[in-house]
């Protein structure tokens, strides 16, 4: 059955291309050619499959001219993205345009409004004045405020509220942590900061005491908004600037500067060999090495302790008081005001003592505190400023 198909099928393309010949002439002579059916099929395969090649090679071009490649399709995005911008920043513009021509006296309103501000922000920065690292923190700041002078007369106004905005951002950045550290410090201390901060709602220098924002806003001709950012700025560097004022009357610093060789507390007494509590931190160092007051404050008592030797006491007020033992010679008198740093007396091993050191204490409302606990809060506090 199969045989008579294949049969059918070789007669059938006998039919379609039966045995063809072709004479040529040429100069007079004759020539004859015989186009065999496979011949013929071979020729029909071979021109059917170049018009297949050339109707792919077609589409695919086709098809590249309707799809857009990767690159064109993002440099399409690119330039959507850039008009986008563009399209923003004159709709910005157009509004700066509208606010400054809607109403009568529009445009000395908006130079009134940017005006009131700058005289806001000078008095957050008198507050700031000669505050350790606010010139660092808000110089990048300031110089963009400087830099929107040299823009035309639109872009100027809107790049100097944008400005603005950015300064009082740096200050509020600033002065809250810089009250953050001190704060810390404090309590390292194991002091609270509630005690030495001013009271809420208060605004120190040039900035009067204001309850809320909309009294600031109407007594600085500004908008409450901003007046709200003034007074959170304003508030909290009147509070680092009260506790840095605080912490300069606290025993913070180094009595000398030799290295600690004794701790506070529980330990074996260096003469009965059993444990006993010391209340103090030890330095040493050698003989005559200065000894200076930790805190500004009044001499309270100079001369001998039982166990201590050769003393100094030094009242700071609020309750906090320093004392400075085993002294080789004495430098003050009693009823004697000292500033922070000013030399008490020299190091010694006078009383109770094993060799030359500093015993030091420190003293609040009449109990004895650990020392080391004040002199990190001051390592704090100076890297605060």
């Amino acid at each position: 059955m199969s045989f008579t198909r294949l049969a059918r099928l070789y007669h059938s393309i006998e039919a379609m291309f039966p045995e063809r010949h072709l004479y040529v002439r040429t100069g007079g002579q004759m020539q004859a050619f015989v186009l065999t059916t496979r011949q013929q099929l071979g020729l029909a395969g071979a021109v059917a499959g170049a018009a297949l090649w050339m109707g792919i090679a077609t589409a695919a071009l086709l098809l590249s001219w309707v799809t857009p490649s990767e690159a064109e399709a993002e440099i399409a995005r690119t330039q959507a993205r850039y008009e986008r911008l563009i399209a923003d920043r004159q709709a910005r513009l157009d509004s700066l345009y509208a606010q400054m021509n809607t109403e009568s006296g529009s445009v000395a309103e908006l130079a009134a409004s940017v005006e009131n501000r700058h005289a806001a922000l000078a008095l957050l920065l008198a507050d700031a004045k000669g505050a350790p690292g606010a010139a660092q923190a808000l110089a990048p700041a300031l110089n963009k405020v400087a830099m929107a002078s040299q823009s035309d007369p639109v872009s100027r106004v809107e790049l100097v509220r944008l400005s603005q905005d950015q300064l009082v951002a740096s200050a509020e950045d600033y002065a809250e942590t810089r009250a953050e550290r001190l704060k810390l410090a404090f309590r390292m201390a194991g002091l609270s900061p509630d005690r030495y901060a001013p009271p809420p709602g208060s605004l120190g220098g040039p900035l009067i005491e204001a309850k809320d924002s909309r009294a600031l806003a109407t007594l600085l001709g500004v908008d409450e908004a901003f007046a709200g950012r003034i007074q959170r700025a304003a508030a909290s560097l009147t509070e680092a600037t009260a506790l840095a004022e605080a912490a300069e009357t606290l025993p913070l610093a180094r009595p000398t500067a030799t290295a600690r060789s004794s701790g506070f507390g529980f330990r074996l007494d260096p003469f009965t060999r059993r444990p006993a509590f010391h209340s103090g931190l030890d330095f040493g160092g050698a003989l005559a090495t200065p000894v200076a007051a930790t805190a500004p404050g009044v001499v309270s008592f100079t001369g001998e302790r039982s166990g201590y030797g050769k003393t100094v006491e030094v009242d700071h007020g609020r309750g906090f008081k320093t004392r400075y033992a085993h002294l080789a010679a004495i430098s003050v008198k009693p009823g004697q005001r000292v500033v922070l740093g000013q030399r008490l007396g020299a190091m010694g091993s006078t009383g109770r003592s094993t060799g030359v050191h500093l015993h030091y204490e420190v003293w609040v409302n009449g109990r004895a505190q650990n020392p080391d606990r004040f002199l990190k809060a001051g390592d704090h506090v100076r890297q605060a400023s």
